[in-house]
């Protein structure tokens, strides 16, 4: 959705794709999107996971 409202698309579009949908797919395939999940602990404090490190092949 983001890349259809104009968000800056984050890989080389070589190939002709141009369905936003493909598009992300290829930038989650190529581990390049800058998110983080933010895990809250039950102390109160919290923990910060990349989305890389959630995806990485065992």
């Amino acid at each position: 959705m983001q890349i259809s409202m104009g968000a800056p698309i984050l890989i080389d579009l070589s190939g002709g794709i141009s369905s936003p949908i493909d598009i992300a797919l290829k930038e989650l395939e190529a581990g390049v999107l800058p998110m983080t999940i933010r895990r809250t602990l039950p102390d109160g404090t919290y923990q910060d996971i990349p989305l890389k490190w959630l995806l990485k092949e065992s």
